[in-house]
């Protein structure tokens, strides 16, 4: 590695060090903070696939990482015990995208999983918006208003987590799992990478047992596949129950994100 490289990677390190939220830093002072770094801009991306946000694992092995939301709306405070019974009894690990709300159902049961090695807990937000800096909308959802309201629904979940498990998450998925460039960049000052996903397994979980086998078939070596944990009464977990034995047979292995680095 040259002397310049070696520099310019540990001035990023230094940046991201001096922006990442501080242990319970008042969270207006951080916002303000954060705000005057962007300095004015403004977005000119949105989507799933915006620039900074992490769609695949950066290997060829032959991997997979299965990704379940959970997003604590009125209607997604559920639990699919079958999905999640089948994980653990086959030894199927899985970053788990847990919103405030769903904890706020399931206290025990998420202190279960957080406390499973199996399973890593990472950051689905407060109230489950889609990432923007100006209010953009997508799916009839309107996302955070701003920069201190995306750091509200970023950084509260987080420090939840954090007070709950006593590991802060790394990851972030917003509601939605949109975003605008600058709300990514936003969620890396709080010291999270943003996750999309490269394979859909479930649209929100409303595919059928069948379109979600369908899916999770269609995977390749270093897939990030999103799904949901919190809807028992659609097909996701019967898929995903069908699908896993095929895919084992055909010699991948499942692994946390934290297993590998990302692309």
């Amino acid at each position: 590695m040259t002397k310049i490289a070696l520099f310019a990677i540990t001035l990023l390190l230094v940046v991201t060090t001096l922006l990442t939220a501080a242990p319970n830093e008042d969270i207006n002072a951080l916002a303000a903070r954060i705000t005057k770094e962007l300095n004015g801009r403004h977005p000119t991306q949105w989507g799933e696939h915006v620039t900074g946000v992490r769609t695949r694992l950066a290997t060829d092995d032959k991997v997979l990482a299965l990704t379940l939301d959970a997003c604590g709306s009125l209607r997604g405070n559920g639990v699919d015990r079958k999905l999640l019974d089948f994980l653990i009894q086959h030894q199927i690990p899985a970053t788990l995208f847990i919103n405030a709300r769903w904890i706020d159902h399931n206290p025990g049961l998420f202190r279960e999983l957080a406390a499973n090695p199996l399973f890593e807990i990472a950051n689905h937000g407060m109230w489950h918006k889609p990432a923007s800096v100006n209010g953009r909308s997508v799916y009839g959802i309107t996302g955070t208003k701003d920069s201190k309201e995306l750091v509200e629904e970023i950084e509260l979940n987080a420090r939840m987590i954090e007070a709950i498990t006593g590991k802060r998450p790394r990851y972030y998925r917003s509601g939605t799992a949109y975003y605008d460039e600058l709300a990514v960049q936003v969620a890396n000052m709080l010291g999270h990478e943003v996750i999309g996903f490269s394979v859909l397994g479930d649209a929100g979980a409303t595919y059928t047992a069948a379109q979600v086998k369908t899916a999770f078939l269609s995977a390749h070596p270093g897939d990030i596949i999103i799904a949901h944990m919190n809807h028992p009464e659609a097909g996701t977990g019967a898929g995903i129950m069908a699908a896993v034995p095929e895919l084992l047979k055909q010699g991948f292995r499942f692994v946390r994100l934290s297993d590998y680095p990302l692309k």
